[in-house]
């Protein structure tokens, strides 16, 4: 499984800001940079990083492939960072979902490639209609970042960090 196929990715993107977008009806996700009302999460490049955006559901892992297991929508790469993404629009029920899938796909990720040569590691769950923090339990973030060595994180925007 080739998490960085170039068939899969955009980019790059300099935008001082772009959204990420998922139309939810069968395609993959997409960076959009005119059309700030279809975002489900707002990238913020204030740094103007070349920001390589791969879409992971649909196109690194298709639909048919590894069955009952759950995968996240994108993933957002420089030289030095190494970000995944699960985008939601959904009002309830959400969060647990997300976690599980973002989790799953960094199960897939470090078996199948060295990501310790990103410094900033992080995988973002997303949703438009929350756009506000929400705490994850501390248990949960630790489990993720001793097993995984990932932050992660629920909001609205993604940060590129400098």
């Amino acid at each position: 499984m080739n998490f960085f196929d170039p068939a899969c990715q955009t980019g790059p993107h300099t935008a001082a800001t772009f959204g990420l977008c998922d139309d939810e009806n069968g395609s993959v996700a997409y960076v959009d940079t005119g059309r700030p009302q279809r975002w489900i999460a707002t990238v913020n490049n204030r740094s103007g990083h070349s920001v390589t955006f791969t879409a992971i559901d649909k196109c690194v892992i298709q639909d048919a492939e590894h069955p009952g297991r759950g995968r996240c929508d994108a993933m957002l790469t420089t030289p030095t960072h190494l970000y995944l993404v699960e985008l939601k629009n959904q009002r309830a029920g959400w969060i647990d979902h997300a976690l599980a899938q973002l989790e799953s796909t960094l199960a897939f990720l470090v078996a199948a490639h060295d990501v310790s040569v990103y410094s900033r590691r992080k995988a973002y769950a997303c949703n438009k209609r929350h756009p506000h923090f929400v705490e994850i339990e501390q248990e949960r973030k630790l489990r993720v970042m001793r097993r995984y060595g990932f932050r992660l994180d629920i909001q609205a925007s993604v940060v590129i960090v400098d």
